[in-house]
């Protein structure tokens, strides 16, 4: 790889197995760009994803993704699948011969590509510039902003230092982490006038110190947008899952003033998935987080806003308007609201585990803490397909990866896809009829205590990590006495409510309640916070494309 030596210049990097078709591609850009951009060029795509992570903990920004199309090992496709991962905002061009341009079109869906450009490229002034220029300027002016790294100076056992961590990762934030018993790490804290009591310490991409911040705090220092631009809405969508994102994309489409709110990241436990493979256009499948960011930025587009690291607390209804309520005491109002709130992993009742999460114990989180993984030994707790998906990534660099599940397979709660793939995975084993008895560590997890349900036999292991995928408990609990829920705090919404055929109690229009539309007039519900909802990305989304449409109809009627 060779590249030119400014770091402060934004980034163009080319790909291609042959080293003359490299060197060319790499001497035609620095002719044109060289003097406002670093050029940099590999000679296979594993090599390519390499400089594009060195690049992404540096903090350099990458603005435009040249791959060749007939790589050995990995071709053009699966390179740019990986890179979008590393930097989604990248305009991505594949380089094609003639026979190869029905591949390069059907890339424009799988990956989302910017342009193909058949080789060879002569003259580039007429072939290869105009494209670039273009996308370029695309890039510039793009929803997409560079966000500087963020330094995070913690202890790596520590929860707090993992969430802030878990934080910036799904936010896409870049950050560079340090120990805080590292030189690099006690030189930070010095800096910041510190003595590594209190920890984390976030110093931001101008040099602010943030200590021991919350992630309003964190937010508002590294350009997401915590605070509305307006008092009042037409739609507000609570939670920025798949639903959420599904309902400020096509309301803010259609014209409606739209503002997303979202207390952590937007994605919802599907934005954690290092691999979603049933969703449909996506053959190859797509990572959570790719599908994240193709619909914040969509949503973005359309003109939604969308605020993060905002905690909604309450919910109430003044004749027309709907106001939320946040926990600084601050509100907004709307017309309307969609809640889509999501659900989060159940925790896990055994002594030992409440001290030891963050240290060695997570509840989702495999794609943060995948790279202290290598070479270990990893547990995971769960039989559905966020457990599968997650034990599939950490196969990949953990010495062994173990499936505890309490049922006797995981044939009742996983798709079957994913069990084959599992069933092919040399280093994962499955333990069905096993649950976690106990934890036990210092100040981070070493073993576990294993339980066979049928004998009542223990077992003892040692274990430095622990990822737990369990059940679905619904964010919901701030809507107590005002929205009906289910015994297990999920939303009622449209035929569940009037079983009998009767309106719920306190009804007052002289219509029934729509498909998604809760007990309150003009607040409807989408994805897995609605009771006996599919629990699938698809149905959220589309859940939350139908939420949109009742909203019309129910403005259309007020």
């Amino acid at each position: 790889m060779t590249q030119a030596a400014s770091p402060a210049r934004t980034v163009i990097l080319t790909v291609d197995d042959d080293p003359g078709v490299s060197r060319a591609v790499a001497r035609d850009l620095r002719r044109r760009y060289g003097e406002d951009h670093r050029i940099v060029r590999a000679e296979s795509g594993d090599a390519a994803l390499d400089a594009l992570r060195e690049l992404k903990l540096r903090g350099d920004q990458v603005a435009v993704i040249l791959a060749d199309y007939r790589m050995p090992q990995m071709d053009g496709i699966e390179f740019l699948e990986q890179a979008i991962d590393v930097f989604p905002g990248a305009r991505r061009v594949l380089l094609t011969a003639y026979a190869d341009t029905n591949a390069a079109i059907d890339a424009i869906n799988v990956i989302d590509l910017d342009h193909y450009l058949l080789k060879p490229w002569d003259p580039p002034e007429e072939k290869l510039y105009p494209v670039v220029d273009d996308l370029l300027d695309a890039w510039r002016v793009s929803d997409y902003k560079p966000v500087g790294a963020c330094k995070v100076v913690g202890h790596r056992w520590s929860a707090r230092s993992s969430g802030v961590r878990e934080f910036l990762a799904r936010n896409q934030v870049p950050y560079r982490w340090y120990s805080s018993d590292t030189p690099e790490g006690e030189r930070l804290l010095k800096a910041a006038g510190q003595d590594g009591q209190r920890l984390p310490l976030v110093i931001t991409p101008d040099g602010t110190p943030l200590v021991e911040p919350d992630d309003h705090d964190i937010a508002a220092h590294v350009g997401l947008a915590t605070t509305p631009t307006s008092e009042f809405y037409d739609l507000v969508v609570i939670g920025g899952g798949p639903a959420g994102l599904g309902s400020a994309v096509y309301g803010a489409s259609e014209g409606l003033r739209t503002v997303l709110v979202e207390r952590s990241a937007t994605g919802g436990q599907a934005g954690q998935s290092s691999r979603i493979e049933n969703y449909l256009g996506f053959p190859d499948g797509v990572s959570g987080a790719q599908l994240t960011d193709r619909a914040r930025r969509q949503a973005a587009k359309f003109g939604a806003e969308i605020l993060t690291a905002r905690e909604v607390t309450g919910l109430e209804v003044t004749g027309a308007s709907r106001t939320i309520r946040f926990s600084d005491g601050s509100s907004i109002s709307a017309h309307a609201v969609i809640l889509a709130t999501g659900v989060s992993y159940r925790q896990l009742d055994a002594p030992g585990l409440d001290d030891l999460t963050g240290c060695g114990v997570f509840y989702g989180s495999a794609l943060t803490e995948a790279a202290a993984c290598q070479g270990h030994d990893v547990y995971i707790v769960g039989g559905a397909n966020s457990a599968g998906q997650a034990a599939m990534y950490l196969a990949r660099g953990a010495k062994s990866v173990t499936i505890l599940v309490r049922g006797s397979s995981l044939a009742a709660s996983m798709s079957h896809y994913l069990i084959e793939q599992i069933e092919s995975a040399p280093n994962i084993t499955v333990r069905p009829g096993t649950v976690v008895e106990s934890a036990h560590g210092g100040d981070h997890l070493e073993q576990l205590t294993l339980r066979d349900v049928e004998s009542g036999h223990t077992e003892l292991v040692d274990a430095q990590w622990l990822f737990v995928f369990i059940g679905a408990a619904p964010l919901t609990g701030w809507l107590d006495g005002t929205v009906l829920r289910d015994g297990r705090g999920f939303i009622m919404a449209g035929p569940d409510m009037t079983p009998d055929g009767q309106p719920p109690r306190g009804w007052e229009l002289d219509r029934p309640p729509y498909h998604l539309e809760t007990n309150v007039p003009g607040v409807f519900v989408a994805g897995d916070a609605r009771a006996e909802s599919a629990k699938r990305v698809a149905s959220a989304v589309g859940e939350g494309a139908m939420a949109v449409m009742l909203v019309h109809r129910y403005l259309e009627q007020s």
